[in-house]
């Protein structure tokens, strides 16, 4: 009888102490990014002790994308958990793609914010296009049709009486490829975002014709966006996350691991080191970076503006309350972590 109760005793506690480890079983986070360096995800953690939690609450993997759109249905299906979202991406996603359950949890970049960079569109230093007007009739060129920068250059077609869908051509194309295929003259127009923008090829060879800036005003360019599920059933390890990618970015910000992050982003980048030394997370206007909230926390206010913008020129079926769409909470603790 003793032994008996011994035995239900200890099959109880294994039982207990199996379901502890699958509960404490490390948390899959896949956050996806376009642009090396650029975009905090493909550089987050090279530099090695930052991430104190990783491989205890959470797993992180880096996946690369070409562009928003994609990164939607690979949330639709499972295959990602943090999205890099322009702001005219995560608008359609919620929209046009039903996920009414993604939520904006983090900031990754600002354009039009005095003092630092805001995209520019190029042509040729000889190219006859003078003004956004002249593009009629013209191939222009885009990363993936519904991203941010893809927004920008049809807003700005629509704003000047263009048609974006019958006065144009689009042709889709990889954001380092951008540089080849303003020099091979296959296209007339092309989106230049940091670090692309500042390849002085392309400087030398090319002008701008205008910017994200004098189009749609300061935007929150791109947001981390998670779905409501995922949040829920894994709040503790997104804070572990977060808390280990806020230490991250402000060990890369500060000024004395300038020379060690310009070297480590070249490495990630395949870049020379020269291609960061001017510009990499550094406050100078058109020839700095962008700006990036030191606690990660996105500028609502300006992403209902964009979102807005979207809905009056046409993007948008209906209007989206961005406070609704928002879960801050995760990141505001994580930062109170670090205080």
């Amino acid at each position: 009888m003793g032994s008996s109760k011994f035995l239900s005793g200890a099959f109880a506690l294994a039982l207990a102490f199996s379901a502890g480890s699958v509960r404490a079983e490390p948390v899959k986070i896949r956050v996806a990014w376009v642009v090396p360096v650029a975009n905090r995800a493909s550089i987050l953690f090279e530099k090695p002790g930052l991430a104190r939690h990783l491989g205890k609450s959470y797993t992180f993997e880096a996946v690369r994308f070409q562009g928003a759109p994609p990164m939607i249905t690979a949330m639709a299906n499972g295959e990602l958990e943090i999205a890099d979202l322009g702001f005219s991406s995560f608008a359609l996603a919620v929209q046009n793609a039903g996920m009414s359950d993604l939520r904006v949890i983090a900031d990754e970049f600002q354009g039009g914010v005095e003092g630092y960079y805001s995209d520019e569109f190029f042509v040729l230093k000889d190219s006859p296009v003078r003004s956004i007007k002249d593009l009629r009739g013209k191939v222009l060129a885009t990363n993936a049709a519904g991203s941010t920068v893809d927004i920008v250059i049809r807003a700005a077609l629509r704003k000047n009486g263009l048609d974006d869908r019958k006065d144009v051509s689009f042709v889709e194309a990889a954001l380092p490829n951008m540089r080849a295929m303003l020099l091979e003259k296959k296209v007339e127009l092309v989106p230049g975002v940091v670090p692309f923008s500042f390849d002085p090829e392309l400087r030398r060879v090319a002008r701008v014709l205008f910017t994200q800036k004098q189009i749609v005003g300061r935007t929150q360019t791109i947001v981390w966006a998670a779905r409501e599920d995922f949040i829920k059933k894994n709040r503790a390890a997104l804070v572990d996350f977060m808390e280990d990618a806020l230490r991250a970015t402000r060990w890369w910000t500060r000024p004395r691991n300038r020379k060690e992050a310009v070297e480590i982003a070249a490495r990630v980048s395949k870049r020379p080191p020269q291609s960061f030394e001017k510009w990499l997370f550094v406050k100078g206007g058109q020839n700095g970076d962008y700006y990036r909230d030191p606690n990660f926390l996105p500028d609502l206010k300006a992403l209902q503006a964009n979102i807005k913008l979207q809905r009056e020129l046409g993007f948008l079926n209906a209007d989206l309350d961005v406070r609704k769409h928002a879960d801050l909470g995760i990141v505001r603790e994580a930062a109170k972590r670090l205080r």
